[in-house]
């Protein structure tokens, strides 16, 4: 499962970033490492981006870099 897919209110760890380059260095020094919990916030009226809390911060990120993020929901 990847960060898109989740609903609103669902809590996940992050289990792996599947990016390369750049965006998955970009998305690791934002502090989306694995082990991290997320929990899913909303989404923007259009769709994109999503919102997301971290590590004590909120974050908005894009859905096409969420499908970069392997998580595993917690219950």
């Amino acid at each position: 499962m990847t960060l898109e897919q989740l609903k609103i209110g669902q809590r996940c760890k992050v289990k792996k970033v599947l990016a390369q380059g750049m965006l998955k260095r970009k998305l690791l020094e934002m502090g989306i490492t694995p082990g991290a919990e997320i929990l899913f916030r909303k989404v923007a009226p259009l769709g994109d981006p999503i919102q997301i809390s971290l590590r004590g911060y909120e974050l908005s990120i894009r859905k096409v870099d969420a499908k970069n993020i392997s998580v595993e929901i917690i219950d």
